[in-house]
């Protein structure tokens, strides 16, 4: 009897022989394929020129497969997107998986394309990795570490270099994917087709920078949201930020389930949205670069930063009250990403 091609993960595909070879060479090359990873060195031969950006991410999230994305391409936006917000063209990723034995072969296999297919996003290539696997319990499906190196094209982008003045924008909408995870981790059925925002920022930065734009921060606002970077970017640079809740875009079905279950759009985790300083002046001509862009619609001036109460963030209601935007507390929702 002819054996039947294997379904699943088995110990033996992390055993460093002749099924761990064949699962290699068959998945992760074939859709990695480039040739610093087919040369099958114990490491990549880069040359790294000028200063860089080296970042790296761990990414345990539940479910694996979520409305909008996945733990392989949220794999890749997530680290990708931490260089761009250090304004770094993303160029060489590292990838580690950490497989439990009887995952499905046919869902490795749609996570590694869906992060073949998020690396042509930015022209980023994984150019080594590692796989293991682990006995049935010891894991919950596969876990995936990420590591990025990007030449950086604009310098003095930073946490620390918020000035008196600058205007506050942020990308999108917000909310999105933290919305998304709940929504199916609860086995949700809403009446709409709420989507993780989840995707690769670097052509959104790409046009802020090409359009010569002053930058002072860009951050990407995953867990704890947007009110985890404004009030980093807060105690980082020793000023306060104003922002007005009226001007923050909220897609109305993130609205209704963070009423449904009492949390706040501004402390849910976003993957493909980020906030940005700048001169005011600039402010404009910065919505009509990101507003060109499909993942932009909805980018908008939210605030500024002000000398006024140092270390704090203000948010002003649409009725004129005032509040502390405060740095999120507790673990609203575990395994977002």
């Amino acid at each position: 009897m002819q054996k039947q091609p294997d379904k699943a993960i088995q110990l033996s595909h992390g055993g460093g022989g002749q099924e761990m070879n064949k699962l290699i060479k068959s998945l992760f090359f074939k859709a990695f394929d480039n040739p610093l990873l087919c040369r099958e060195e114990d490491a990549a031969a880069l040359m790294l020129s000028g200063q860089c950006a080296f970042t790296t991410d761990a990414f345990t999230v539940s479910p694996l497969f979520f409305a909008g994305g996945n733990i392989g391409k949220l794999a890749i936006a997530g680290t990708v997107n931490d260089l761009a917000m250090m304004a770094a063209k993303p160029e060489y990723l590292a990838a580690s998986f950490i497989i439990e034995e009887g995952f499905a072969l046919a869902d490795l296999r749609t996570i590694v394309e869906s992060m073949a297919a998020e690396l042509a996003v930015s022209g980023a290539r994984i150019v080594c990795g590692d796989t293991k696997v682990v006995p049935r319990g010891c894991a919950d499906g596969v876990f995936i570490t990420t590591t990025g190196v990007g030449h950086i094209q604009h310098q003095g982008i930073s946490s620390h270099a918020l000035t008196a003045g600058d205007a506050v924008l942020i990308s999108r909408d917000i909310g999105r994917h933290g919305a998304a995870i709940l929504m199916g981790r609860e086995g949700l059925e809403l009446d709409s087709e709420l989507t993780s925002d989840c995707a690769t920022l670097w052509p959104a930065v790409k046009a802020l920078l090409d359009a010569g734009l002053e930058i002072h921060a860009m951050r990407d606002a995953t867990r704890g949201g947007l009110a985890a970077v404004l009030n980093e970017w807060s105690q980082a640079s020793g000023v306060g930020i104003d922002v007005q809740e009226q001007a923050i875009p909220v897609a109305d079905p993130v609205r209704g389930l963070c009423e449904l279950y009492g949390f706040e759009p501004y402390d849910l985790a976003n993957e493909g949205t980020f906030v940005i300083a700048l001169p005011a002046h600039q402010a404009q001509q910065a919505l009509t670069a990101l507003q060109a862009l499909p993942c932009c619609p909805d980018a908008a001036v939210i605030g500024q930063v002000s000398g006024a109460n140092p270390g704090k963030v203000i948010l002003t209601s649409p009725w004129g009250s005032s509040r502390y935007l405060e740095l999120p507390a507790g673990e609203l929702l575990p395994r977002i990403c």
